[in-house]
C-alpha cells in the first residue's frame, strides 16, 4: 500500500519502515546532488567535496546556457514526484529543491545578476577553502589546486565579456576585493613554495596574478559609464524577496509588520531609558522628544566598552560563558566536539559585513567553522570609536549571542546533524538569520546579563533588526535616499554614523537579506507562542525539535510542528 493511499482512506500513515516512496526520492535527490557538483564545483568544494579542487566553473554564456538546461530538466523531474506520496523529510526536501530550482532560473534568467555586479565574479573563496582546509597533506591540496588557477585568466576573460550595464557600487567592491584574490594567491605561493612546489606553481600563478590586474583595468574603464541604479525596484525585489525568503508573508506585508514592531520595540525602550535617566544622565530634565531621550541614555551608556586592541580577542573570550549560560539553563544541547574558531576576517570577504560566521559543508561536519571578525586596526582614531561604541560592553555580548551561541555557530552545528543533505546544503537564509535573531531574546529571556542597561540595549539591537527590513524595502521599493536613510538609522535607530554609514553600503550592494533578520525571527516567535499554549510544552525541546528540521523555510517547520 503506497503513503497516498493511506492518505486517500484517511488512515495514519506508517513512520516505520521507510516506504519505497520515501526512498526512491532520497535516491533521486542524491543523484541530482552528485550532477549539480558536476555541473557547479564551486557549490561541491563549499559543500565539503574537495575531489572538485581543481575544477572551475567559467562564468560564460555557454556554462549559463548548460545550468539552463541542467535546471529545467531537474524540474520537471521534481515536479513529477507527487507530494502526498511523501513522508516528512522527503516532502520537505522536495519543497525546498523545486524552491532552489526555481529560484536560480528566475536569478539566471530575470535578475542577471552575473552581468550587472563584477563582485559576482571573484574566485577567492573556493581556493582558500581548498587550501587551508585539513582534508589531505598540505602538498596535497597545493596540487590539487593547480589546475583551478590555470583556469584564472579564462575565468576572468568570461568574467569581462559577461559584464552589461554594471552598477558603479558593485564595481567599486570589485575592485575593493581583487587585492584580497591577489592575497589568497599569495598565501598558494607560500604554502607551495614550503613544500617544495614553488617551481611547478609559479608559471601558473604569474598568469593568474596578471588576470587578476587585467580584470581591475577593465572594471576602471567601466566605472565612467556604470549607471543602472543599484534599486532592485518593486517588479524585481518582489519576487526576489519571494525566492529568497520563502515566508508565507509577501515582501510588503513583511515590511508593514515591521513597522508595526518598530512602534512596539520604541514604547518598551521609552519606558526603560526614563527609568535609567537619573543615574545615567543626572538631574537634567529628559527631552520630550522620544528620540532624543532614548539617544541620550544610549549615548552615554555606549562609552563602557572594549579597548580598540582587545575587539576580537574579547569576542574570542566570551564564546565558552555563553555555552556555559547554555548548559547551566538547559536550552539547548551543545556539541563539545564541534570547534570554533575565531578568527580576522580574511581580506578577500571584507567589505560588506563586519562580523559573519563561516561554516563547513554537510559533507565535512567535523571541519571547523570560522566566526570571521574584521578588525579596526586600518580605522582612525575617530572611526574605531564610533565601532566600539556600537559594539560596547553590552551590545558586542548580543553580537556574539547572535553570531554564536545559541545563534548561527550553533543552529548550523545543528543543520549539519540532520540525514538529509538537502536541508543543510540549500538552507534557507531568513530560518537562519531568525533563528539568530530568536537566540538573542531567548538568552535574555532566561536571565542572561539581566540589567536594565542590557535590556534597553537589546532594544536597540532588536530595533536594527526591525529597521533592517524597513530600511531594505524603503531604499529599493520605495526610492529613500541616503540622508533618509541615515536619519532612520542614527536618530531613529540610535545607530553610530559609522554603523548607519556601513549600513547604507550595505543595502546599496545587497537587496532582500536584510528583511531575513526580522521575518524570520517574526515567524519562528509565533510559532513558539502558539505551540507554548499547548499541554506540556517544554523550551529546550521546542528548541531542539525545531532545529531537528535542518535550515528549512520556518513556513515549512510550522507545518510539520
Amino acid at each position: 500500500m503506497k503513503r497516498r493511499d493511506f492518505v486517500a482512506l484517511g488512515l495514519a500513515v506508517p513512520a516505520l519502515p521507510a516506504l519505497a516512496e520515501d526512498r526512491a526520492f532520497d535516491t533521486l535527490a542524491e543523484s541530482f546532488l552528485e550532477a549539480l557538483w558536476q555541473q557547479d564545483p564551486d557549490a561541491a568544494v563549499a559543500a565539503g567535496r574537495f575531489e572538485f579542487a581543481g575544477r572551475l566553473r567559467l562564468p560564460g554564456a555557454a556554462q549559463r546556457a548548460a545550468m539552463r538546461g541542467f535546471l529545467a530538466g531537474w524540474l520537471k523531474r521534481f515536479q513529477a514526484v507527487p507530494e502526498a506520496s511523501l513522508g516528512t523529510a522527503q516532502r520537505m526536501d522536495r519543497a525546498m529543491l523545486l524552491a532552489k530550482i526555481e529560484s536560480d532560473l528566475w536569478r539566471l534568467d530575470t535578475l542577471r545578476e552575473w552581468a550587472w555586479n563584477p563582485a559576482e565574479h571573484n574566485p577567492a573563496s573556493p581556493i582558500d577553502l581548498v587550501l587551508n582546509t585539513d582534508w589531505a597533506p598540505v602538498q596535497e591540496r597545493v596540487k590539487a589546486l593547480q589546475p583551478r588557477v590555470r583556469q584564472l585568466p579564462a575565468f576572468y576573460a568570461e568574467a569581462r565579456k559577461s559584464l552589461s550595464g554594471v552598477t558603479r557600487e558593485h564595481t567599486e567592491l570589485a575592485l575593493q576585493q581583487a587585492p584580497g584574490v591577489l592575497s589568497v594567491l599569495e598565501d598558494l605561493e607560500s604554502h607551495a613554495q614550503q613544500q617544495g612546489l614553488g617551481a611547478l606553481m609559479q608559471p601558473d600563478l604569474e598568469k593568474a596574478r596578471r588576470a587578476v590586474a587585467g580584470y581591475q583595468a577593465h572594471l576602471k574603464t567601466l566605472l565612467p559609464g556604470a549607471k543602472r541604479s543599484f534599486r532592485l525596484g518593486a517588479a524585481l525585489y518582489e519576487p526576489k524577496f519571494r525566492h529568497d525568503v520563502q515566508s508565507a508573508r509577501s515582501a510588503r506585508e513583511t515590511y508593514e509588520l515591521a513597522l508595526a514592531r518598530r512602534e512596539a520595540v520604541l514604547d518598551g525602550m521609552l519606558t526603560q531609558a526614563r527609568a535609567l535617566w537619573p543615574a545615567v544622565i543626572g538631574p537634567e530634565a529628559p527631552p520630550a522628544d522620544r528620540f532624543a531621550l532614548i539617544g541620550r541614555v544610549i549615548a552615554k551608556l555606549s562609552e563602557k566598552h572594549v579597548a580598540r586592541e582587545r575587539f576580537v580577542d574579547e569576542i574570542r573570550a566570551q564564546i565558552p560563558q555563553l555555552e556555559a549560560w547554555i548548559r547551566q539553563h538547559d536550552l539547548l544541547t551543545l556539541d563539545p566536539a564541534k570547534p570554533l574558531k575565531v578568527r580576522e576576517t580574511p581580506v578577500y570577504q571584507r567589505g560588506i559585513a563586519g562580523a559573519s560566521i563561516e561554516a563547513p559543508g554537510p559533507y565535512r561536519p567535523q571541519d571547523s567553522t570560522y566566526y570571521n571578525v574584521t578588525p579596526l586596526d586600518e580605522l582612525t582614531p575617530e572611526q574605531a570609536e564610533s565601532t566600539l561604541r556600537e559594539y560596547n560592553h553590552w551590545i558586542l555580548q548580543i553580537l556574539n549571542i547572535h553570531e554564536a551561541v545559541p545563534g548561527h555557530y550553533t543552529q548550523l552545528v545543528y543543520a549539519n546533524q540532520v540525514p538529509s543533505k538537502v536541508k543543510a546544503l540549500f538552507g534557507n537564509g531568513a530560518m537562519v538569520e531568525g533563528w539568530a535573531v530568536y537566540g538573542e531574546l531567548m538568552m535574555l529571556e532566561s536571565g542572561y546579563g539581566a540589567s536594565p542597561e542590557m535590556t534597553l540595549m537589546w532594544g536597540k539591537w532588536h530595533l536594527r533588526s526591525v529597521t533592517n527590513t524597513i530600511l531594505d524595502y524603503s531604499v529599493h521599493v520605495l526610492g529613500m535616499e541616503r540622508q533618509a536613510a541615515l536619519d532612520l538609522l542614527t536618530r531613529q535607530a540610535f545607530q553610530t554614523e559609522r554603523e548607519a554609514a556601513e549600513k547604507w553600503r550595505r543595502v546599496q550592494l545587497t537587496s532582500v537579506q536584510l528583511t531575513s533578520y526580522f521575518s524570520g525571527f517574526s515567524e519562528i516567535h509565533a510559532l513558539r507562542e502558539q505551540l507554548k499554549a499547548r499541554p506540556g510544552f517544554q523550551l529546550k525541546a521546542f528548541h531542539e525539535k525545531f532545529l531537528s528540521y535542518g535550515s528549512a523555510p520556518v513556513r515549512l517547520i510550522a507545518a510539520e510542528m
